[in-house]
């Protein structure tokens, strides 16, 4: 048999070749589909925004918080507020990687932590996702959660902790408080997630979690030396106002970036972290008006300071009117425990942080259960949920925080002072700590 000259000398093996050929080609049309990889859910525009966010969050820490602080200490304390946000952002960064993320994330099912599943961020690596971006990138938003949390704790105990005491107070702290807290909430096991309590980006877990460790450190640490007697005003309030703008321009990345994409509800997070601010600021320039008969630049950091704690829960939830209200509300909450409560009762929570984000914090997680209603501008709640229903839900949320917090965290500063001792000598203290802690001066004359 002849076979067409096309195919030339190898014509003779055209019988054998043409059916194997046909065979291979069959095959290779069908194994696209037969082996093809998993689709990835990951978006670049997702992921882009999640990578800002986490800076922005970092910058709120360092340099926003720390000159915030700065601020607000004498000139003798100033170094000593900025070096205990740095370490404290590095350590709890450490800490974060060796075993927080597995603590607070790791994917077990109880209630209460996350486990050990992810210690070292074993499993978490290029290739992993959370939704859609990276898990690394996820990982890395929430430990600057982590870090800034505790570093809002000093202010309560400025000018009076001794340094050693501090780092191993927030290690223990991150560890037994925090990370349980972040999973309670945030976690889909959690046990307050199960609740469907409504927490956007930390009124509980951030505000709430370290207003109440402060207070509870201004009591157990005790008044700063002079306390009521010295003149203890702010040394820099522009350095205060600086830090306070920070603050404002990184939490963008803290409430907008809890929506974890690039997407509607990172809009409304981002026009609510505006307009709540916004209506705090007013609000405690005017209450402070009738109050004092004057509004003070002090005053309206605090006023920021306390719209932006409000909000932080109720960022995803409320519409912008809504947010302006929830702002004022809590801002004339705040000034009257920062004016009046605090005196009153006699404690040194030096910064206010008790007063501001704890208070704060509070009225903000409430506030969300009343404001999320659709009838009130909100999104509205989950099918068969009533604003009775989940208003109680934030109350119960509030409690479980207030009471794990407040407990362990006691604990916790009892252990460090018997350790190593929360205070230092008396004569450091007077001294200042910039001198006595680290041996060098903000200021020279």
């Amino acid at each position: 048999m002849k076979f067409p000259s096309t195919f030339g000398r190898a014509g003779v093996l055209a019988p054998l070749v043409l059916p194997a050929l046909a065979l291979a080609v069959s095959a290779q049309e069908a194994a696209p589909e037969a082996a093809a990889p998993p689709t990835s859910a990951l978006d670049s525009g997702d992921t882009a925004w999640m990578l800002v966010s986490t800076i922005l969050v970092l910058f709120m820490i360092l340099p926003g918080l720390a000159l915030f602080y700065g601020g607000l200490v004498r000139a003798k304390n100033v170094l000593s507020v900025l070096m205990q946000c740095t370490m404290i952002t590095a350590t709890v960064i450490v800490v974060w990687v060796l075993w927080g993320y597995s603590f607070a994330f790791g994917g077990g099912t109880s209630p209460y932590w996350g486990g050990l599943g992810k210690l070292f961020l074993i499993g978490v690596g290029p290739e992993s996702e959370s939704g859609s971006i990276p898990e690394l990138v996820f990982a890395c938003f929430q430990m600057t959660f982590a870090c800034i949390t505790p570093a809002l704790i000093v202010g309560a105990f400025a000018e009076r902790i001794k340094f050693s005491a501090l780092l191993l107070f927030v290690v223990l702290w991150v560890s037994l408080v925090y990370f349980p807290i972040a999973h309670m909430v945030w976690d889909s096991s959690g046990l307050i997630f199960g609740w469907g309590a409504l927490d956007f980006a930390g009124g509980t877990v951030v505000h709430i979690n370290a207003g109440v460790a402060a207070l509870v450190g201004a009591l157990m640490v005790g008044k700063r030396d002079g306390y009521g007697r010295d003149n203890m005003a702010p040394h820099s309030l522009p350095l205060t106002m600086i830090g306070a703008s920070i603050l404002w321009v990184g939490w963008f990345g803290f409430n907008a970036g809890s929506a974890l994409a690039a997407n509607g509800t990172a809009a409304l997070a981002m026009i609510n972290t505006l307009t709540a601010t916004a209506g705090a600021a007013i609000s405690w320039a005017v209450v402070e008006t009738v109050a004092r008969g004057k509004a003070s630049m002090l005053g309206a950091a605090s006023g920021i300071i306390a719209g932006l704690v409000a909000v932080t829960p109720a960022a995803g939830f409320v519409g912008p009117v809504g947010a302006i209200v929830l702002g004022a509300v809590a801002s004339a909450v705040c000034y009257w425990f920062v004016a009046v409560v605090k005196i009153r009762l006699g404690y040194d929570d030096s910064l206010d942080v008790f007063g501001v984000h704890g208070i704060g914090g509070l009225v903000g997680a409430i506030g969300t259960g009343f404001l999320a209603s659709s009838s009130l501008g909100g999104v509205g709640y989950a099918e068969g949920v009533s604003m009775a229903g989940q208003v109680w839900t934030q109350i119960l949320a509030v409690l479980v925080t207030i009471v794990w917090c407040g407990v362990v965290s006691a604990i916790l500063y009892k252990v460090v002072d018997i350790a190593v001792g929360l205070r230092p000598r008396p004569e450091d203290e007077r001294q200042g700590l910039d001198i006595s802690a680290h041996g060098e001066v903000a200021y020279h004359s």
